[in-house]
């Protein structure tokens, strides 16, 4: 193998520069040329495709987003635009790809696979929701992001004696908010992965003020429902004194934490090192701290919203914690 390429596609994650320069730099260092591509497979369909030196990624780990940049690509999703990145890659001499993404990411990836160009997958997404890893580039630092935001509202909200709703992201999994609501001590949890019960939710703010709480913290993940829809309910069954913060898009941005730019690393040269082994369709993880290869159609083996293994313990022990 004498040249691959690299591409980041989907939500962009803190830590997926750290992954692009793992990629180029181990990949030079084996004698492999590397060409990055531009805005994801809307980039490789339209031939945005550069030659990445050393320097090309110089001064990039602590950065956050991705210098390849991203966009979404309805196109790829057909033959047609499937063919026509096909074209890019045999004119560009690619033999191999790198994809740095999540869900939908490894989802193209697996159809440039079938058409014979082997790829390597590096999970980087915040929602933590990729089969077959523990961890995904991005998870530890959008959790601290949020920690910090549940701290300084936390303040706010002892200052007023409210209830504060905090709406975190996730898509279908939950283990944003439930980290986060464990490690910010959040009174009340609600994840995809456990029906939510309104009754015991409202036993539990009344049991806090009981005792004399100030102030409540609820962690609603967007795959439950709106922080704005939660807030209604309870005014409507109680008339509970809430006020409503959605996170948003600020949970992807940031500097990289020093755990994802390390997984990161890990993970980049991973994956040039299984194109150069011969693998046509592998995924990158992490499962019990040790560094993992598996086959790509083993992400897909269990239901999108059933990906990363629940951890129920976890979510009994947040329960246990915020009597």
């Amino acid at each position: 193998m004498k040249k691959i390429a690299v591409l980041t596609s989907g939500g962009d994650a803190p830590g997926m520069n750290a992954a692009v320069r793992a990629v180029v730099r181990k990949a030079i260092f084996e004698g492999i040329e590397v060409a990055g591509v531009f805005n994801g497979y809307q980039g490789l369909i339209d031939g945005k495709i550069e030659l990445l030196q050393l320097g090309s990624v110089g001064d990039i780990i602590q950065r956050g987003g991705t210098m390849l940049r991203s966009a979404r690509c309805p196109e790829f999703t057909t033959e047609e635009g499937r063919e026509r990145a096909m074209e890019q890659i045999r004119r560009h001499a690619i033999e191999g790809v790198v994809v740095i993404g999540g869900d939908g990411s490894f989802r193209g990836a697996l159809e440039l696979s079938r058409l014979g160009i082997p790829v390597a997958c590096v999970p980087a997404t915040i929602d933590n929701d990729i089969n077959g890893t523990d961890f995904t580039i991005g998870f530890d630092t959008a959790l601290n992001t949020v920690i910090d935001a549940i701290d300084k509202i936390r303040d706010t909200a002892t200052s007023h004696e409210r209830t504060f709703i905090i709406e975190v992201m996730g898509r279908n999994a939950g283990d944003l908010a439930l980290w986060a609501g464990l490690a910010g001590g959040a009174e009340t949890i609600l994840i995809p992965e456990e029906r939510y019960d309104m009754p015991n939710i409202l036993e539990r703010l009344q049991r806090g003020t009981e005792r004399g709480k100030k102030h409540s913290i609820i962690i609603v993940a967007e795959g439950v429902m709106s922080a704005s829809e939660l807030a209604e309910k309870l005014i409507t069954e109680e008339e509970v004194d809430t006020r409503v913060s959605v996170l948003g898009h600020i949970q992807r941005g940031g500097s990289p934490s020093a755990r994802d730019r390390v997984l990161a690393s890990q993970f980049g040269a991973r994956a040039v090192e299984s194109l150069l082994k011969g693998n046509i369709a592998a995924a990158i993880g992490m499962k019990s701290h040790q560094l993992v290869e598996y086959p790509l159609d083993d992400v897909f083996a269990k239901p999108a919203d059933d990906a990363n293994e629940f951890d129920k313990d976890m979510y009994n022990l947040s329960k246990e914690l915020s009597i």
